[in-house]
């Protein structure tokens, strides 16, 4: 059964969701995870492309762009995109889109980053509500 977690951020501030997903994206490369970011279009995930490379001074995630043609460098465990990712990404999948990311039952992990906006708070509720009414397995993170 997927496991979704949902991080709650004190803040409006777009750029502190998408930090937060670079922590995590670091944080489960390092314990060699493959990571799929859903991003909710083309331009998020250039920003989030380049990001990766400088959310903080030293920072070094490998990555690419996700096509959904299957990967199949050994070396190469994270993508973002916006479409649905290769076959072979079902490990954790970090949701920056307001939508249910698709093929969320083939994860093992999701983590739903929520912060202040209006928006983003209402459509995170929503996909909250939903997940439990699926008997998802939910935990929620305030981030301080």
């Amino acid at each position: 059964m997927t496991r979704i977690d949902f991080y709650v951020l004190p803040t409006n501030a777009p750029h502190e969701r998408r930090v937060l997903a670079c922590k995590l994206t670091e944080k489960a490369w390092r314990q060699g995870m493959t990571v799929y970011i859903h991003t909710s279009s083309e331009t998020e995930t250039g920003i989030m492309d380049k990001l990766l490379w400088t959310f903080r001074q030293g920072s070094f995630i490998p990555h690419e762009i996700s096509t959904a043609a299957p990967i199949e460098r050994e070396d190469m465990s994270v993508l973002v995109g916006h479409g649905h990712p290769p076959d072979n990404f079902r490990e954790l999948l970090i949701n920056l889109s307001l939508d249910t990311p698709p093929l969320l039952g083939e994860y093992q992990r999701v983590a739903e980053l929520v912060d202040e906006d209006e928006t983003v708070r209402a459509e995170g509720r929503k996909r909250y509500l939903v997940y439990k009414q699926q008997g998802r397995l939910l935990e929620t993170h305030k981030i301080v």
